[in-house]
């Protein structure tokens, strides 16, 4: 009973659950970064991204406003300075945007928990701090005590969840912020889509003539596309560096261009290839028969059949050329910063903003926002142009 058709094998869900597991393992790292990216830096701090919807928790401190511009004499030799903690530490415009709650407050950094909302804490000789669960306060003493800087007041408080579009304000449309990376993101374009249309083009006129067209060396012309595949770019860097800087194309894009095509073309000859030698003879010799040339039978025929082969190594081209840090960092040679892309701004943002997790993670979904809206775009055509020529 085990092996009549139709009956699904007991490894399918196997195979299943690793594949969900998959999914798992690359979704979580993407939502973490597409979460952070909305929440302001002292969110970011306290609490992980999973708690995102959940009240954060954390301490803080502040002065009391300035005792020399603020306090107020209630006779008998007491002063009084009062206020707002939030409002005075420039986290509300006014007492209607509190939205935070202290759970707990100290008034020395030995001790930040020592009292409870509205609790009066005794700090000696008759001075006497108040914190209410707002944040008002009243600072009481004689005026030995009532000077010189404000009072520190450590709290704990528990601010609801707070999200925030000025993060992708700051990196991708201030102009005041030299981290920017709106400029980075377009010479990350300007290097990616010639870098993936130019191979294609230069592929699919290759990848017919080795399918359809009969000429000496072809086979071997196969044979080394096939052997070019394997073949570690690294290996090239360094030559065709020097070649570009001879000839004059390099530290530019034309040079960052011609580099990414050579690279890419064995894998598009070969994906292209395959996939064309698979399409019905029979409708290439009818259009011969008809009188229809070459060019003719490429741009009518073959380009329209093949569109799932040019869309997934599209993908792939794509996808290398927009998260390439090496070849940019080798072929884009520029002090100025003119043509930095988005890879090696990620790069020098993690030493000077190192600490700035709200920007880092902003930027770097920014960085993988094109190439998901690209994948998932043309993803029904992956598959197919994967198989391209393994049954015939």
């Amino acid at each position: 009973m085990e092996h009549i058709a139709g009956r699904k094998s007991g490894l399918s869900w196997a195979v299943h659950f690793s594949a969900l597991a998959l999914v798992i393992v690359w979704v979580l790292p993407t939502l973490g970064l597409l979460v952070s990216s909305f929440r302001t830096t002292d969110q970011i701090r306290s609490s992980g991204w999973w708690a995102a919807l959940f009240p954060a928790v954390q301490n803080e401190t502040y002065r009391t406003a300035d005792p020399d511009e603020a306090r107020v004499d209630l006779g008998d030799g007491l002063y009084l300075v009062s206020g707002n903690i939030f409002v005075e530490g420039g986290v509300a415009a006014n007492l209607d945007e509190i939205v935070r709650e202290i759970t707990v407050w100290g008034a020395s950094s030995r001790a930040i928990d020592a009292y409870q909302p509205d609790e009066v804490a005794d700090l000696g000789e008759g001075e006497t701090l108040t914190v209410t669960a707002r944040g008002d306060y009243e600072w009481r003493g004689t005026a030995d005590q009532i000077e010189g800087r404000g009072a520190r007041i450590f709290v704990t408080v528990s601010a609801p969840p707070d999200f925030t579009l000025g993060n992708y304000q700051n990196v991708l449309f201030d102009p005041s912020n030299r981290e920017g990376m709106s400029k980075a993101f377009f010479n990350t374009l300007t290097v990616t889509i010639p870098a993936t249309i130019i191979p294609i083009l230069i592929a699919a006129f290759a990848a017919y003539a080795l399918a359809w067209m009969e000429f000496p060396g072809r086979a071997l012309l196969i044979a080394a596309v096939v052997g070019l595949l394997v073949v570690p770019l690294q290996l090239a860097l360094i030559p065709l560096l020097k070649l570009h800087n001879d000839i004059g194309i390099g530290k530019g894009y034309l040079g960052v261009w011609l580099a990414h095509t050579g690279f890419g073309l064995p894998l598009a000859i070969y994906l292209l290839r395959n996939y064309m030698v698979g399409l019905p003879r029979e409708v290439i010799e009818n259009a011969r028969v008809d009188g229809a040339t070459e060019f003719q039978i490429f741009t009518r025929i073959i380009l329209p059949l093949s569109f799932p082969a040019l869309a997934s190594f599209a993908i792939f081209q794509f996808l290398w050329t927009w998260n390439d840090l090496l070849v940019a960092m080798v072929f884009l040679i520029d002090s100025s910063g003119e043509t930095t892309v988005m890879t090696r701004q990620l790069v020098e943002m993690m030493g000077t903003r190192g600490g700035d997790w709200e920007i880092l993670a902003t930027s770097a979904f920014v960085s993988i926002a094109v190439p998901l809206v690209v994948f998932f775009s043309l993803q029904r055509y992956l598959v197919r142009g994967l198989l391209a020529g393994s049954v015939k």
